[in-house]
């Protein structure tokens, strides 16, 4: 099979005329892998045998197509012919690979091969496909399948871009001609190995004359010397990139660029002002501020950084620093202002860069310097203590009123107010001093003790006695010396042990003794058996000159039973002025011991029981006595038990006879709950008595019978008159006892449920009950019952028949 390619064959027309004879043999091209069957054999040939080529089957090359072809008829690419076409038909060419049925076309009759879409080298810049030979009908293969290139063609179609999109950079201020300040890149997508059309030139479109562009590197440079931050500290470029060598007719893309002149400390400091002037309350606090001043740099950031300091204050009486967020001089108080001694005070103060860059220290100096007056003002100060700290000391045994020491303040204004002194009660809760409002004299109020507090710390406050609002504060730490007041005791409370089988001269127990006071000296004491047992025949104590004693025993075999605790007064006396003594006891037990002396058992032998009463009998003894307490628990809970009635047979006030109980009642007809019978045996007879909170002009509101044989019995009546008549009983004995409530008191009964037995104990039902208690007597109880003797009296001279309770 040949190709032919339209594009090939136009440019190489001269070479195909002079190989025309050899065209019969085939197309010029490389020889495939499938002509074997009809390659030369191997035998002798003559010299021109040797120069006739041999016919090949397949025959290739690349076929090369425009990119971006724009006609409107199918792009002709090459044709394919096979050796076994004889032009009658039988023969079919078939098209396979990439693009075979979207974009290249194949003419199976004649081979002729068409694109039919627009190609873009920078999509794809090749395509391989397969050709093939195949017989019509069968569709065999009459020639093996074969592999070929389509090249797509470059043509200058992209334009360069700048991939990085806007560029930020910066340089120095004041940078020499033709610092590098970035550099700029554009692609352009064409082939680079076709022409021109990726070939980049940069120029500068917009930026001068301040910057350049290197044309075939992108690098650009300042293009002025010593640009000035101050003055401008920014400038946008605008970067051209250009294919084609630039030539015409080229492509071109363009990007800004944002360049910062970064600064440099080129700019010296400078106040605004030669001269400030400040004025201060003399009362001003230590560590305040006085006053601020700024020197303003042009430059920013740590260039324009300040480091200030007085060159000049007189008594020192400022400092300044610098305040790191403004950069200002802050001046500070180093000392107390006083209007009397100085009003005025003249500062001079310089500021200087603390960074400076010595690439331009030609161009001056970079500090400057300002003064500042202060004015100090006067004001109405508190008093000032001579001594602002006076220590005193006083014994502790001075009498109440001894003098201790004195205080001194005064006023230092012009007007030199009185002063009167008085002690900060806070400082001396339990008003041990007194200080005299006038002089300042400290004095003892109260008897001392060294050993509760041995140093008292006082706060002394002096007013003016014409501004009693102005208060000074003094201190005064009053140390209390020491007398000898304490006897000396034991350091401990000692437990000491004696074995049984001690040995004379065996030093039992080792002593030693406290002071509560602090002689300067330090502690001697001196220890002895009073001479009240000095001649004991048991213990004797031996001084060991170091502050402690030793116990020694004088004989040995000790026995518990014959005693088994001695006490031994111990006499300690110290060595104070004068001395004091104190006799303490030392209790010694007598214990029982093992052979290296460690103590077994201390204290009375144990009992030993006689020989005829065995284990048996003291625990029939013991189960004995268990049981009788068992015995007498079990009747005194249930005397607890038994049930107390609840209305005595005396004649107490029910009131007084509250009886709380949680057990729900079963209504009337359940009697076990409560007993009826108990408020049946009332028969008690109660004489009318006269109270004493009532005027005796009217012994009672109401005729009471004289003999109890008018008095109902109770336990004759219904349950229901019980109530009444029992309520009524009650009422009685309310207005005559002398111990009850007044006349006019509230006497509240209760009514629980309807059908009880005692039916409705209220009132308010009585006008619809029927009753014959006539209750005309209410007209004669006065204007407090009208109401009552209305509702319940007999109204026209005929009784309505309700009773006042039921």
């Amino acid at each position: 099979m040949r190709w032919c390619g339209s594009g090939s064959l136009g440019r190489a027309g001269t070479l195909l005329a002079l190989l025309l004879p050899l065209w019969e043999l085939g197309c010029w091209g490389l020889i495939s892998a499938s002509g074997g069957q009809n390659q030369a054999q191997h035998t002798t040939v003559g010299p021109w045998e040797m120069l006739r080529r041999h016919k090949r089957s397949w025959v290739w090359n690349q076929f090369f197509v425009l990119e971006e072809y724009t006609g409107e008829e199918p792009l002709y690419v090459g044709k394919l012919h096979s050796d076994m076409d004889k032009g009658d038909g039988k023969v079919k060419y078939v098209l396979s690979g990439e693009g075979s049925t979207s974009i290249f076309t194949i003419d199976e009759n004649t081979g002729d091969i068409h694109a039919t879409k627009r190609l873009d080298r920078e999509e794809q810049a090749y395509y391989t496909l397969q050709a093939q030979a195949v017989d019509r009908i069968t569709n065999i293969p009459v020639e093996p399948r074969s592999e070929f290139l389509v090249k797509v063609q470059d043509i200058n179609d992209n334009e360069p871009k700048f991939m990085d999109g806007h560029y930020m950079a910066g340089v120095p201020e004041m940078s020499a001609l033709g610092t590098m300040v970035v550099q700029v890149a554009a692609t352009d997508a064409d082939d680079p190995t076709y022409g021109n059309s990726a070939r980049v030139v940069y120029s500068i479109i917009s930026g001068q004359p301040y910057f350049s562009v290197e044309p075939k590197t992108g690098i650009i440079r300042t293009a002025l010397p010593n640009m000035d931050r101050e003055v401008k500290d920014q400038y946008v470029l605008v970067i051209q990139a250009k294919d084609m060598v630039g030539q015409m007719g080229g492509l071109s893309g363009t990007t800004s660029v944002t360049i910062t002149l970064t600064d440099v400390n080129d700019n010296p400091p400078h106040f605004s002002r030669k001269n400030y002037q400040y004025t201060v309350l003399e009362s001003l606090p230590v560590a305040s501020v006085v006053a601020r001043v700024k020197a303003v740099d042009a430059d920013i950031g740590p260039n324009a950084e300040m480091e200030y300091r007085i060159m000049e204050d007189g008594p020192g009486l400022f400092n300044i620093t610098t305040d790191e967020d403004t950069q200002e001089g802050v001046i500070i108080l180093q000392k107390p202002l006083d209007f009397e001694t100085k009003n005025s005070f003249n500062v001079r103060i310089e500021a200087t860069n603390r960074n400076i860059d010595s690439a331009f220290v030609h161009l001056g100096s970079f500090s400057d310097t300002t003064s500042v007056k202060v004015t100090v003002e006067d004001v109405n100060e508190s008093p000032v203590f001579s001594t602002q700290l006076s220590r005193m000391v006083v014994s502790e045994d001075a009498r109440v009123g001894t003098s201790i020491g004195r205080v001194s303040a005064h006023d230092p204004d012009s007007s030199n107010s009185a002063i009167r002194y008085s002690i900060d009660r806070n400082t001396d809760l339990e008003r041990f001093f007194i200080v005299d409002a006038l002089s300042g004299v400290i004095s003892t109020a109260k008897p001392l003790d060294r050993e509760v507090n041995s140093v008292h710390n006082l706060t002394i406050l002096a007013m003016e006695s014409q501004d009693p609002t102005k208060i000074g504060k003094g201190f005064v730490a009053i140390t209390v010396l020491d007398i000898n007041d304490n006897a000396p005791v034991f350091a401990i409370e000692y437990e000491t042990l004696l074995c049984e089988n001690a040995a004379p001269g065996q030093v039992i127990q080792t002593i030693s003794a406290v002071d509560k006071d602090e002689p300067p000296s330090g502690h001697r004491f001196y220890f002895a058996l009073p001479a009240s047992v000095a001649s004991n025949t048991n213990f004797t104590l031996r001084d060991n000159k170091d502050n402690t004693a030793s116990i020694v025993t004088k004989h040995g075999g000790f026995r518990r039973q014959e005693q088994m605790l001695y006490r031994l007064p111990v006499l300690i006396v110290d060595s104070g002025s004068p001395a004091l003594s104190s006799t303490n006891t030392l209790s010694v037990n007598v214990c029982d011991c093992d052979s290296d002396g460690v103590a077994q058992s201390c204290g009375a032998m144990p009992y030993t029981l006689p020989a005829g009463l065995s284990t048996g009998a003291l625990v029939a003894i013991l189960g004995c006595i268990i049981t009788l307490l068992v015995m007498v628990l079990l009747i005194v809970s249930m005397r607890r038990k038994k049930k107390e009635p609840l209305i005595l047979e005396d004649a107490r006030d029910v009131r007084e006879n509250i009886v709380r109980y949680d057990d729900e009642g079963g209504g009337e007809e359940d009697t076990e709950a409560f007993d009826m019978v108990a408020l049946r045996n009332l028969n008690v007879i109660r004489d009318p008595k006269v109270r004493r909170d009532v005027t005796p002009d009217t012994h009672t509101f109401f005729p009471y019978p004289m003999s109890s044989s008018s008095q109902p019995v109770y336990k004759t009546l219904p349950d229901n008159v019980v109530f009444r008549e029992f309520i009524w009983d009650r009422l009685k004995d309310a207005d005559v006892e002398p111990s009850a409530p007044p006349y006019d008191s509230l006497q509240t009964y209760a009514f629980e449920g309807s059908g009880s037995v005692a039916e409705s104990l209220s009132s308010l039902e009585s006008l619809s009950t029927d009753s014959e208690q006539n209750y005309d007597y209410l007209s004669t109880w006065g204007p407090r019952f009208k109401k009552l003797a209305d509702l319940y009296g007999n109204n026209d001279g005929k009784s309505n028949g309700n009773s006042v309770l039921s």
